[in-house]
């Protein structure tokens, strides 16, 4: 499963939303301009809420200007600092994050949100041992938060501490039975560790969860053509590969945390003619050009 990046989360952004919208500009400005605190702070709010849509649809670019002169305009509110946080997390800029992200944590030290991210920022940056404590002290806060135990599953992945993973990643789908990556990634530990059928089993649990996965998709498909079940693997790989051609990329899959087996098992998979030839047409159609409309008569 990708890296999960634990950025902003959906309750923060949607609080953003329903924050008040600035007031409009007075028809008459009096000659000497005096500074409303009180209106500055709405605006910057009101900033804020459409740098969080921004978000929503990843328009990054837009959003990160907005997100950064909202800080200023509503310097004490932390969510308006996560929500820069996260964007700047979501351009690389990991020195900057991790300064907005300590200034929302001094704002308000029980939001376990803003340690999620900082933990995400230390992940990214591959420190994994701080982002072990970032994301411990995160569930102090919100316990049963489903992606935070992943996140910590993850770091503890890297770590090669695969027992405490797998604790994780339980933990993670015993708060949310609809929680797929976390089955995904134990799959992944379940082979490299020579257990092929639990890891079919929790690929295909993950694949009955979400249809559109491509994911455990393909590892499933992989699994089951290496130990014989060649027709079934072709077509489920078949068909990972139109939902998402990225797996076809062995880079990829390492950076989706692959272990070297399975990636080995995979090599060979994706050089199969068939799966060439799925491949092959899956780019040959994303690289089509989109039918011009014919103007209404």
């Amino acid at each position: 499963m990708p890296k999960h990046v634990h950025l902003i989360s959906l309750l923060m952004v949607c609080s953003l939303w329903s924050m008040p919208k600035a007031a409009n500009a007075q028809a008459l400005i009096p000659h000497t301009l005096q500074l409303d605190a009180t209106k500055l702070e709405k605006q910057g709010l009101s900033l804020a809420q459409e740098a969080a849509q921004l978000a929503q649809f990843q328009q990054v670019e837009l959003a990160l200007p907005r997100a950064r002169l909202a800080s200023q305009l509503a310097p004490g509110n932390d969510k308006v600092w996560l929500l820069l946080g996260g964007l700047q997390l979501q351009s690389k800029e990991f020195d900057g994050a991790i300064a907005s992200l300590k200034k929302a944590q001094s704002l308000n030290p029980k939001n376990g949100d803003i340690l999620f991210a900082l933990g995400s920022a230390n992940f990214q940056q591959k420190n994994y041992q701080a982002a072990v404590v970032n994301y411990q002290d995160g569930l102090k806060l919100k316990p049963n938060d489903p992606e935070g135990l992943f996140d910590l599953g993850n770091a503890y992945y890297l770590l090669g501490k695969l027992p405490d993973a797998i604790a994780q990643y339980d933990k993670a789908v015993s708060q949310d039975k609809k929680f797929w990556p976390a089955l995904n990634n134990i799959g992944l530990i379940n082979y490299e560790q020579g257990n092929i059928p639990e890891a079919i089993k929790r690929w295909q649990s993950a694949v009955t969860l979400e249809k559109q996965a491509a994911e455990p998709l393909l590892a499933l498909a992989v699994a089951l053509y290496t130990k014989g079940d060649r027709q079934q693997g072709l077509t489920l790989g078949e068909a990972a590969l139109r939902i998402d051609s990225r797996y076809a990329n062995l880079n990829f899959l390492k950076e989706n945390l692959w272990g070297d087996r399975l990636l080995s098992d995979t090599k060979k998979f994706l050089e199969l003619p068939r799966i060439q030839a799925a491949i092959q047409q899956r780019e040959n159609s994303s690289s089509a050009p989109t039918p011009r409309k014919q103007p209404t008569q």
